[in-house]
């Protein structure tokens, strides 16, 4: 399957942030969030292990009560059921999330 960028549309998810559902099938699905900067992805969990690593700019990832500042190059595992959340430092700084399974409640949006 080829998912061309110019044909992704983004979603809002959160003010100041964008995803854009880059490809998913079997079991993975990828992701790419871009966020203005200070705009905040909310702590949350889900049962999807998860990998993210950052692709521009730089967040303050809070990770299970661990905070660390992440910059791009960087990547973070997190487990299924982990809580965890980020802020973004600088303006257009942006993720990419591999999950898996995939999020099903990506895919009704």
């Amino acid at each position: 399957m080829f998912i061309f960028g110019d044909k992704i549309k983004a979603v809002s998810t959160e003010e100041g942030v964008e995803r854009k559902l880059l490809g998913y099938g079997g079991s993975l699905m990828m992701t790419e969030v871009t966020f203005e900067k200070d705009a905040v992805g909310s702590i949350h969990s889900h049962p999807h292990e998860q990998v993210s690593y950052i692709s521009r700019g730089s967040f303050e990832f809070n990770l299970d009560g661990e905070v660390q500042i992440v910059r791009q190059g960087d990547s973070i595992y997190i487990p299924s059921g982990t809580r965890h959340g980020v802020k973004a430092l600088e303006e257009d700084s942006t993720i990419l999330d591999v999950f898996t399974p995939q999020r099903e409640d990506f895919l009704q949006k």
